[in-house]
């Protein structure tokens, strides 16, 4: 279920080419802005699907969020190239993908096509589905590690 903002976004979005991507965004970095940067060039508004803090601990472990979905939520909202950040509590974004029906689906380049969620659902619908290319020597994992004094 989509939240009343997203719902309202999704009105005045009316027409106009939705580019959608999610993740955890846990400790932005380079890599995430650049990233969301050129996933925004394929449309007209990018909507990012952002993990709860309960989906975050559940694929990345107990000790993340590092910042809580208020916080990351926060961050996002204040880059130029995003244009609406949805939070979803799924272990994915599917049902968050199948509410927005996306025009484009978009993640980074170390994801295959074939396994980014809801890229058979955005392709059906006539849509895209990209990935993108990957920064390397970005990571909130190793920015953690580092931090931790383990690289």
């Amino acid at each position: 279920m989509l939240s009343e903002q997203a719902q309202k976004f999704l009105k005045s979005a009316e027409g106009k080419k939705i580019v959608f991507t999610n993740g955890c965004f846990d400790i932005l970095h380079p890599g995430h802005v650049g990233y969301l940067a050129a996933a925004r060039e394929l449309g007209d508004f990018l909507v990012i699907g952002l993990n709860s803090d309960n989906s975050v601990k559940k694929l990345k472990g107990p000790d993340r969020p590092i910042n809580n979905e208020k916080n990351r939520k926060f961050m996002l909202e204040g880059l130029k190239a995003v244009d609406f950040v949805e939070i979803f509590d799924e272990s994915t974004p599917l049902e968050l993908i199948e509410a927005l029906s996306p025009d484009i689906l978009v993640k980074g380049g170390d994801w295959e096509i074939k396994d980014i969620v809801g890229a058979e659902f955005v392709q059906a619908a006539g849509g895209e589905v990209y990935s993108l290319a990957f920064k390397d020597g970005h990571s909130t994992t190793n920015l953690i590690k580092k931090l931790q004094g383990k690289s």
